[in-house]
């Protein structure tokens, strides 16, 4: 990973692929980083497009400042991350918490948008998942790993999954080890203040929608409210995924999104 100073602070950031493709963003979720988040799209999707990955302020090996995160921040952050890489415009992609970035983003630098694609992702924020975040907040303030992760865990994965998985769930609880608590407390509060439905009419580039069916964190109903915001948005169900889609069906997700950026122009 590389380092790019943007906006007082440093992120860590990778490209990969073709240099003269198309440049495809992908936003991390809240509890992930760049390093492993995207490991099951980079074979496919790097061989025609150039990807970028990074980490936003307080995740992975960016900086984690001590101070308030927000989505319009993080959209800042990603735009002058593509001025200093000499990117003019791009495809901007996230699953959940980066869905909500790349949101901001869309709203924020439609010039610099070729195109949206969010995985289960929210754009206003119900009472019922408040309450998960708050759970999610108080778990990270006993600065205890194990604790954070179970409390997360069914959340973000379908019970078929994680009984499945022996290896990557026991991998996932040995990364949660690694997190900045006092960092992923600042995230979720940035995450608690998304309320971006009223202003998504006013983004008219092609959005591909991707959500797990068995999301039960942002799950379907997120998924139409943002396609009554954005009726030309396309949206594409995965059977019986959780949150983590693009980890529990690759191969599906993938392919919905090559098609998808297949269809965009040049």
């Amino acid at each position: 990973m590389a380092i790019a100073r943007v906006n007082g602070t440093s992120l860590s950031y990778e490209l990969l692929g073709p240099e003269s493709a198309p440049v495809l963003v992908l936003c991390n979720g809240i509890l992930m980083n760049a390093a492993t988040s995207w490991a099951l799209q980079v074979p496919a999707l790097s061989r025609q497009h150039r990807l970028l990955l990074h980490d936003c302020r307080g995740q992975g090996q960016s900086a984690h400042p001590d101070e308030p995160y927000s989505m319009a921040g993080h959209a800042a952050d990603l735009v002058a991350l593509l001025d200093a890489l000499g990117i003019e415009r791009a495809h901007i992609g996230g699953i959940s918490y980066g869905g909500e970035v790349a949101q901001a983003f869309g709203i924020a630098y439609r010039d610099r948008t070729r195109s949206l694609i969010l995985a289960d992702t929210v754009s206003e924020v119900g009472a019922e998942l408040r309450r998960v975040i708050d759970d999610w907040i108080a778990a990270a303030r006993t600065s205890d790993a194990d604790t954070l992760f179970e409390t997360t865990v069914g959340w973000n994965f379908s019970p078929a999954f994680i009984a499945a998985h022996g290896a990557l769930m026991a991998d996932a609880r040995r990364r949660y080890r690694d997190l900045d608590f006092p960092a992923v407390i600042r995230l979720c509060e940035s995450f608690l203040a998304v309320n971006f439905t009223a202003r998504l009419a006013g983004v008219k580039v092609p959005t591909c929608l991707i959500y797990g069916e068995a999301d039960r964190l942002k799950g379907l109903r997120y998924a139409e409210i943002i396609r009554r915001a954005m009726p030309h948005a396309e949206l594409h169900v995965l059977p019986g995924a959780g949150h983590a889609s693009c980890w529990e069906l690759p191969g599906d997700f993938n392919r919905i999104v090559l098609a998808f950026l297949a269809r965009q122009p040049d």
